[in-house]
């Protein structure tokens, strides 16, 4: 397979190296808008593209993607809000698009005990619930794509929590979600619920970037022959 890689930061390389290890070729590395016709031809011989790109960018790198009927894969996060667009957009151009806030495949089993957890504790009254996630000081968009999943999919499964917050709050509706950025940590993400009688910790520790990078040349091989929007719910199949 053909990979091109759109974003050639630290996750970059680290997809690089995976994906050299199973076998794969780049066929091109982008940082720039200038990169994108500089290797024009490169592109569009390429069997896929993985982004790890940058928030601001990110949309029009998928719009490209569909434009020239590229698969493409993207751990991106800080887009969400254009979500439903980039759907039309996908089903229009028919085109082809993995997305994940996380592509660990431990953080997407994590994101499975979370809800099942959230569920259980609507039963439950005196507790109340915070997410915190810490990342590195390069990371800009906060709170993380992983954290904001957390927090919804507590949301959606607890009928006492209506909404989540980016700050401390005392209302017991509110979910607060809080971000810190320390040296060069990978992602850690906690959840927990706490009563006046003791306290229930979810966490998930990343150890380095391997493991994202490994889901998202996964997912690139998962979409050889598909249409339509994937997530990791649909490669690991939970």
């Amino acid at each position: 397979m053909k990979i091109v890689i759109s974003g050639y930061g630290k996750m970059g390389k680290e997809v690089e190296k995976i994906a050299l290890s199973r076998k794969h070729a780049i066929s091109a590395k982008l940082d720039t808008d200038k990169d994108w016709e500089k290797y024009s031809g490169l592109i569009t011989s390429a069997d896929v593209v993985i982004d790890f790109s940058m928030p601001g960018v990110v949309v029009d790198n998928i719009f490209r993607c569909f434009d020239l009927g590229l698969p493409v894969v993207t751990g991106t996060t800080g887009w969400y809000d254009r979500l439903a667009e980039v759907r039309k957009v996908c089903e229009e151009k028919n085109g082809v698009l993995f997305y994940a806030p996380n592509f660990s495949i431990g953080v997407n089993l994590f994101f499975k005990v979370n809800a099942y957890l959230a569920k259980l504790m609507s039963g439950v009254e005196g507790y109340k619930v915070r997410v915190e996630e810490t990342h590195h000081i390069h990371k800009l968009d906060a709170p993380s794509g992983t954290a904001i999943k957390l927090a919804e999919s507590i949301i959606a499964n607890n009928e006492h929590i209506r909404k989540w917050i980016g700050h401390e709050t005392g209302e017991p509706e509110e979910l607060p979600v809080i971000s810190f950025r320390e040296g060069e940590v990978p992602g850690t993400h906690v959840v927990t619920w706490y009563s006046d009688a003791d306290r229930i910790t979810l966490k998930h520790d990343a150890k380095n970037r391997s493991g994202f990078a490994l889901g998202a040349v996964l997912a690139a091989e998962f979409l050889i022959g598909k249409k339509g929007v994937f997530t990791m719910e649909d490669l690991l199949g939970i």
